[in-house]
C-alpha cells in the first residue's frame, strides 16, 4: 500500500476540510470567514476577494474530481453568490476585500483577486454548466489579460520610468490558470499563452548561469541591482515549477519536466535552511541583507508547495534527489505544522521551527494550500501506483 497516498488523503478528509467546513462559512451574510484563530473561532469578519474565489475553486474542483458531494457543491456556490453580489467594481474588477456585508474596503488595487475569481467560477461552471458562471470566469479572465502589463493600474505607488521592472507572480499564476480554465477559452489563445509563460518562467526570470529564479527582472529580463532585483522567494519558484511540470505532462515534453525539477530542486537546496531546517521565505540573490523583517521564517504555503514539486519530480523523472527531498520536506512540515489537536495547519513559524502565530487563518492564509497541497501529492501517488 502507498503509505503516502493514504496519509495524505486521510489528512484531508479528517483533519483540514473538516476545519473549514464547519467554521469558516457565514451563514448569515454569505462568503467564507477566513480570520480564524487555533480553534477555529472568527477573530476578524473581513472578507478578502482572493481568498473568497480559492475557496470557491476548492470545493468546486473537488466536487468535480474527488466526490460529488452536494455539501462541497453548496460551499462553492454560497462563496460564488457573494463574490458575484458584493466582489466587482463598475469596470469589472475585484476588489481586494470587503467588509462582511459586502461593502468594498480595499481598491481593487491586487490583480490575483481576479486571478483567483476567475479560478473560482470556472471550476464552478464544471460543476454546474451554469453559463453565467463561465461568463464571469471568462470576463475576468480577458480583464486579466488586458491588465497584464500595468497590473495596479491607477494604484500603482512606484515612479513608473525610473527602475522599470516586471513582476514573477504573474506569469506564474497564469502558467496555472491558462489550463485550469482552459475549457472555457479559445484553443489558440491557450496554447499561445502557455508558449508565451513557458518562455517566460524558464527563460526570462530563471538565469542559467546563476542557476536561480528572481521575483523581479527589468522590463527586458535584465537583472536590476537592487532590493527588488536581487530578490528571492524560493516557494514561489518551486511552487512555478511542479505548474511547469503540469504543462510538460499536457504538452508531451518530457525535458520540460526533467528541466522543471531540477530547477526546483536547485531552489530547494539553495533555500533549505541547514542549521535549523525549513524553507527561508525570502533570500537575496548576492547573500545581502532582504527588506523583508520576515524573511527567516517558515511559512505553510512555501512548504506545502514544495511536498507538491518533489511528488511530482520523483514520480514523473524518477530523480532519486527528490525522493530523498520529498520525504526530508515531508518530516519538516508534518512535525511542525500539523495541528493534531484542533485540526488544519499552523501557517508561520520562526526559524526555529516554533509556532509563531496560532491562528489558522487570516488575511493572507485561507483554504488553499494545506488542502490542495494534500489533495495534489494524494493524487500524484495514487496514480502511479508508486510503492514507498
Amino acid at each position: 500500500m502507498n503509505q503516502y497516498s493514504k496519509i495524505y488523503k486521510d489528512e484531508l478528509l479528517n483533519n483540514v476540510l473538516p476545519f473549514w467546513t464547519e467554521r469558516s462559512i457565514d451563514t448569515e451574510y454569505g462568503g467564507y470567514f477566513t480570520c480564524l484563530d487555533r480553534q477555529g473561532t472568527v477573530f476578524d469578519t473581513d472578507k478578502f476577494m482572493w481568498l473568497q474565489g480559492r475557496q470557491v475553486w476548492l470545493f468546486s474542483s473537488f466536487y468535480n474530481k474527488i466526490e460529488g458531494r452536494s455539501s462541497w457543491l453548496d460551499i462553492a456556490m454560497h462563496g460564488a453568490d457573494f463574490m458575484e453580489k458584493h466582489g466587482r467594481d463598475a469596470q469589472g474588477n475585484w476588489y481586494f476585500s470587503l467588509d462582511r456585508y459586502g461593502k468594498p474596503l480595499v481598491q481593487p488595487y491586487n490583480i490575483f483577486s481576479d486571478c483567483f475569481a476567475a479560478m473560482g467560477f470556472g471550476a464552478l461552471y464544471t460543476a454546474t454548466k451554469n453559463e453565467r458562471y463561465a461568463t464571469i470566469a471568462k470576463d475576468t479572465f480577458e480583464n486579466i489579460l488586458k491588465r497584464r502589463e500595468h497590473t495596479k493600474g491607477i494604484y500603482d505607488k512606484s515612479f513608473p520610468t525610473t527602475r522599470p521592472t516586471k513582476n514573477f507572480a504573474l506569469p506564474m499564476i497564469l502558467s496555472n490558470l491558462s489550463i485550469e480554465i482552459e475549457h472555457l477559452l479559445d484553443p489558440n489563445l491557450v496554447q499561445a499563452l502557455i508558449e508565451e509563460i513557458i518562455a517566460e518562467v524558464m527563460g526570462t526570470f530563471y538565469k542559467e548561469e546563476q542557476n536561480l529564479v528572481y521575483e523581479n527582472v527589468g522590463p527586458d529580463g535584465s537583472f536590476v541591482d537592487s532590493f527588488e532585483g536581487r530578490l528571492l522567494n524560493p516557494g514561489h519558484a518551486i511552487e512555478a515549477m511542479w505548474f511547469m511540470m503540469d504543462l510538460g505532462e499536457r504538452l508531451q515534453r518530457p525535458a520540460l519536466i526533467d528541466r522543471a525539477a531540477r530547477i526546483g530542486l536547485r531552489m530547494l537546496e539553495y533555500g533549505w535552511d541547514e542549521k535549523y531546517g525549513g524553507i527561508f521565505y525570502f533570500m537575496d540573490a548576492k547573500g545581502k541583507p532582504t527588506q523583508q523583517l520576515e524573511w527567516d521564517q517558515k511559512l505553510w504555503w512555501v512548504h506545502c508547495e514544495t511536498l507538491v514539486c518533489m511528488a511530482k519530480a520523483w514520480v514523473l523523472t524518477g530523480n532519486a534527489e527528490a525522493k530523498v527531498w520529498f520525504e526530508r520536506v515531508h518530516d519538516y512540515t508534518w512535525s511542525k505544522f500539523r495541528d493534531p489537536v484542533y485540526g488544519e495547519w499552523f501557517g508561520y513559524l520562526n526559524r526555529m521551527g516554533e509556532v509563531l502565530l496560532d491562528l489558522k487563518g487570516g488575511k493572507w492564509k485561507g483554504c488553499f494550500h494545506v488542502p490542495r497541497a494534500l489533495w495534489k501529492v494524494h493524487e500524484v501517488f495514487e496514480k502511479t501506483k508508486i510503492i514507498v
